[in-house]
C-alpha cells in the first residue's frame, strides 16, 4: 500500500498523485529494495518482479546524528523491467523539474540529483533557502521585473496554511502556479479563485483611492505580466478528480481571499514607490485592452469576424459543419497554390500565409490585432482571440476565443521541413498558445508531416516520412536476393535468407539502437558491439573471476581480429568486476571501462537481455578469424563483424539503383504529390499538439521567443549536442 494518507492520523499534511506510488513501481520492476531507518534501526526488504524475495528484517543500527538522535528516512532502489517497458530511458529534465519544484516548495530541503549514465557524472544540487520567493525569481529569469523583489506573505487560518509569492514583470502574460500539499493544480481551484478575487479588489481599491481618474480595471489587467506561486497546506483537501488538477475545498477560498487582501493592502501602504510601478503597468494594460477591443471591433467591421466575409487568400471548403471541416495553414503562396489544387474541396480549406507572422511573445495586444497576417488567421478560424478568463459574459463581451464558434474543428499547420518552415511553425504555435489556448487544450491543433524523402527505383516511387522510414525502405531493398553465410563450429557455413534473415536484421537493428546511445560513455562502437556479442555486458559474468577473464581474453581476440593492419594492439584486462579495454595506435592511447555503472544503464541492460540471440548469430568467427558472417547478392559480397556492421552494409546494398530526393519545401511538390502524401486522410501523418506541463511550456516560450537574449543563448548551448541533421 502506498497511499498518501490524507487523514490526520499519520501526517499533518501529505499528498501523492494516484495513491499507488511504490506499489505499482514494485509490480513493474525487475528488482526493488527498501531500506528504512526508524527508531535507531535499519530494516530491509526486497522484491523481484513484484514478488517478495526477503521479508522485512532488521539488518543493523542507524547512524547517529548526535548522542540522542538517529538518522531517519526510507531509501528505495528499483530497476524497471525491460520485459514490461520497451523504453526505460529516464528523462533527466522531467525528474529535475519535479524535484526542483519540491525543493522550492519545501524551504530548507536539500535534494541531490545524480545522473551516472554517461562517463561524466552529472550532479544537480537543489537547495533553496528562499523557498517560493526563489521560485518566482527562477521563473522570471527570462523576464524583466518592474519592481524590486517578489512580494511574499504567509499565514495560517482555520487549519489552512497559505504561502504566496508574486512579482510583476514587463511581460504580457500571467504565470500563476497553484499547489496543495505540494501537488500542482494545473486547473487552479478555490485557492486560485480566492487569490484572484483579492488581487483585483486590492488593485481596484488602491487605484480608486489614490488617483483622480477612474480607470476600468479588470482582473486580467491586474494580472498582466504577473508571476505568482500559491502554496497551501491543509489536512483533508478535496479535488475534482483523482489526478488532483483542481482544488474544490470550499473552505479554502475565504481564507486565501482574506489573507491575500490584508497582506497586499499592507504591502501597498508600506511600498508607495513600488506599487506606483505596478499601478502604471495595470493602467497601461487596461488602456491596451480597451484599445485592443476597439481594434477588434474595427477588424470585425472591416474583415467580418461575424463570418459574413472571409479573407481573400482563404480557399474555403464546401462543408458547413465545423466538425467535418479542416483548415490547412500553409507557408507561402507557392505551396498554397499546390495545396489549393490538390485538396479535397468538400471539407479542406487552405489559408496561405505570406512570410513570417508577428512574434506575439514580444508584442502588445493592439500591435497583434494590427497585424494583417494575424487578422487573417483570426478571421478564417472565426472564434475570436484571447484566452478566456472563465467569466462567460465578460469573455463574450471582450471577443475572447470561443471553441463553439470555430469554423473548422481541425487546424493543421503545414510548413516546409527547413529552418524557415520550423521558425514559422514556432511563431504560429506561440500565437495559438498565448491567444487561442483552448484550441490546443481541446486537441484541435495539428502539425502536418509531409514526407522528407522520395525514393525512386525504376518506375516505382515511394514517399518516406523520415529517416527511420528511409532506413526501413533501404533495408527492404537491400534484402532482395540477399543471403547470409554464417560460420559454424566445424568450419563450414550455413546459408540464411528470407524470413530467418529478416529476424537477424531486426535483432541487429535493436542492438544498434541500444549501442549508439552508449557511445557517450564508450566512444567506440566495436568495443560495445563485440562485448555484447560474447555476453560481456552481463553483471554476473563480469563479477565472476573465471568467466570474466575468459570474456577479457576472447574480447581482445575479436577486437584485434576485426581491426585494420597496424591497429591490432587491443589489450583487455579483467580485474575486480571490471573490464579495462585499451590500445595504443601511433602513440595515441584509448582506454575504455566496462564496470557496474556502465552495466546498469538501460541500453546495456537491453543489450544483455538479447545476449543469447546475439551470441547465436555473431559469436563464431570464420576459420581465418576475419568475420562473424558474410553477406552477398548478385553484385556484392561483404564480410560482417557484428550487428551494426550488418545493418550498415545492407543499407549500402539497398541504395544500389535507388534515386533518393530530399524535400525541403512543399512548393517542390505538385498538387498530385501533395495530395498523396500530406492531404489525403487515408495516407497522411499528423502530429497532435498537446501541453503536458504548463509551467515548462511557459518557460520554453519565454526563453525561445522572449526579449532576453542570454536565456536563449544558454538554451542553444545546453542543447546543441542533442541536435541531429542540422539544416542551415
Amino acid at each position: 500500500h502506498a497511499g498518501g494518507k490524507f487523514d490526520q492520523n499519520s501526517y499533518k499534511v501529505s499528498g501523492g498523485l494516484h495513491g499507488v506510488g511504490v506499489s505499482v513501481v514494485n509490480a513493474l520492476s525487475e528488482k526493488l529494495t527498501l531500506e528504512i531507518n526508524r527508531d535507531g534501526k535499519i530494516n530491509f526488504m526486497d522484491f523481484e518482479n513484484g514478488i517478495v524475495k526477503n521479508k522485512l528484517k532488521e539488518i543493523g543500527n542507524s547512524k547517529k546524528i548526535d548522542s540522542n538522535n538517529f538518522y531517519t528516512g526510507t531509501k528505495i532502489t528499483f530497476l524497471p523491467s525491460n520485459k514490461t517497458f520497451k523504453n526505460i530511458d529516464f528523462n533527466f529534465s522531467t525528474i529535475e523539474n519535479r524535484l526542483r519544484e519540491l525543493a522550492f516548495l519545501n524551504t530548507g530541503v536539500k535534494i541531490n540529483l545524480i545522473d551516472r549514465r554517461s562517463s561524466k557524472e552529472k550532479l544537480v544540487e537543489l537547495n533553496y533557502s528562499g523557498g517560493i520567493n526563489e521560485y518566482v525569481i527562477f521563473l522570471n529569469k527570462n523576464k524583466n521585473p518592474i519592481h524590486n523583489g517578489p512580494i511574499y506573505f504567509s499565514s495560517k487560518k482555520n487549519d489552512v496554511s497559505i504561502e504566496c509569492s508574486l512579482q510583476w514583470t514587463d511581460s504580457y502574460h500571467e504565470n500563476t502556479l497553484c499547489f496543495t500539499n505540494n501537488i500542482a493544480q494545473r486547473d487552479g481551484g478555490t485557492h486560485l479563485a480566492g487569490f484572484r478575487g483579492a488581487l483585483t479588489r486590492s488593485i481596484v481599491n488602491y487605484v480608486n483611492s489614490k488617483t483622480k481618474n477612474k480607470f476600468n480595471v479588470a482582473g486580467e489587467d491586474a494580472r498582466e505580466g504577473l508571476t505568482c506561486i500559491i502554496s497551501i497546506k491543509l489536512p483533508d483537501p478535496k479535488f475534482s478528480s483523482q489526478t488532483k488538477d483542481k482544488l474544490v475545498s470550499s473552505e479554502v477560498r475565504p481564507v486565501v481571499e482574506s489573507v491575500t487582501l490584508d497582506k497586499l493592502e499592507q504591502w501597498m501602504e508600506e511600498n508607495p514607490g513600488e506599487i506606483k510601478k505596478v499601478i502604471d503597468k495595470v493602467v497601461e494594460a487596461s488602456n491596451a485592452r480597451e484599445a485592443a477591443r476597439k481594434a477588434r471591433e474595427l477588424t470585425r467591421k472591416k474583415t467580418g469576424l461575424d463570418n459574413t466575409s472571409l479573407p481573400g487568400k482563404l480557399a474555403d471548403c464546401q462543408e458547413k459543419n465545423p466538425e467535418e471541416s479542416e483548415i490547412f495553414i500553409v507557408e507561402g503562396d507557392s505551396a498554397g497554390g499546390s495545396a489549393k489544387q490538390g485538396r479535397d474541396r468538400k471539407n479542406q480549406a487552405i489559408l496561405p500565409l505570406k512570410g513570417k507572422i508577428l512574434n506575439v511573445e514580444r508584442a502588445a495586444p493592439k500591435q497583434i490585432l494590427s497585424s494583417n497576417e494575424i487578422g487573417t488567421l483570426i478571421t478564417a478560424i472565426g472564434a475570436g482571440i484571447g484566452n478566456p478568463e472563465g467569466n462567460i459574459d465578460s469573455d463574450k463581451a471582450e471577443g475572447k476565443f470561443d471553441l463553439d464558434k470555430m469554423r473548422y474543428h481541425k487546424v493543421i499547420i503545414m510548413t516546409d521541413a527547413d529552418v524557415d518552415g520550423s521558425h514559422i511553425r514556432t511563431l504560429l504555435l506561440t500565437f495559438f498558445y498565448r491567444h487561442m489556448k483552448p484550441l490546443i487544450e481541446s486537441g484541435r491543433l495539428y502539425i502536418a508531416q509531409p514526407p522528407l524523402y522520395r525514393a525512386k527505383k525504376g518506375s516505382s516511387v515511394q514517399y518516406l516520412l523520415n529517416e527511420n522510414e528511409m532506413q526501413e525502405y533501404l533495408i527492404d531493398e537491400g534484402l532482395k536476393d540477399l543471403i547470409l553465410l554464417k560460420p559454424t563450429s566445424d568450419k563450414k557455413f550455413v546459408q540464411i535468407s528470407g524470413k530467418d534473415l529478416k529476424e537477424i536484421i531486426n535483432l541487429s537493428r535493436e542492438a544498434k539502437n541500444n549501442i549508439l546511445p552508449l557511445l557517450r560513455r564508450i566512444n567506440n562502437k566495436n568495443v560495445i558491439e563485440q562485448a555484447a556479442v560474447i555476453r560481456g555486458l552481463n553483471q554476473k559474468n563480469i563479477n565472476d573471476e573465471s568467466i570474466g577473464k575468459e570474456i577479457a581474453k576472447y574480447l581482445q581476440l575479436r577486437l584485434n581480429a576485426i581491426s585494420d593492419i597496424g591497429q591490432k594492439t587491443w589489450k583487455v584486462l579483467h580485474s575486480g568486476q571490471t573490464l579495462k579495454i585499451s590500445r595504443d595506435v601511433r602513440g595515441v592511447k584509448e582506454t575504455y571501462i566496462i564496470d557496474k555503472d556502465f552495466l546498469i544503464t538501460p541500453e546495456a541492460r537491453a543489450l544483455d537481455s538479447i545476449r543469447d540471440q546475439l551470441m547465436n548469430n555473431f559469436y563464431i568467427l570464420d576459420h581465418n578469424n576475419k568475420s562473424a558472417a558474410v553477406i552477398k547478392n548478385k553484385n556484392n559480397e561483404y564480410n560482417i563483424n557484428g550487428p551494426i556492421d550488418l545493418i550498415e552494409k545492407i543499407l549500402e546494398m539497398g541504395k544500389s539503383g535507388v534515386q533518393i530526393n530530399r524535400y525541403k519545401g512543399l512548393g517542390e511538390m505538385n498538387p498530385e504529390q501533395l495530395w498523396e502524401t500530406t492531404l489525403d486522410k487515408n495516407f497522411r501523418s499528423l502530429l497532435s499538439v498537446k501541453v503536458d506541463d504548463v509551467n515548462e511550456a511557459n518557460n520554453l516560450f519565454e526563453t525561445l521567443m522572449g526579449d532576453i537574449v542570454e536565456g536563449r543563448r544558454n538554451f542553444i548551448q545546453e542543447h546543441s549536442l542533442k541536435v541531429a541533421n542540422l539544416d542551415i
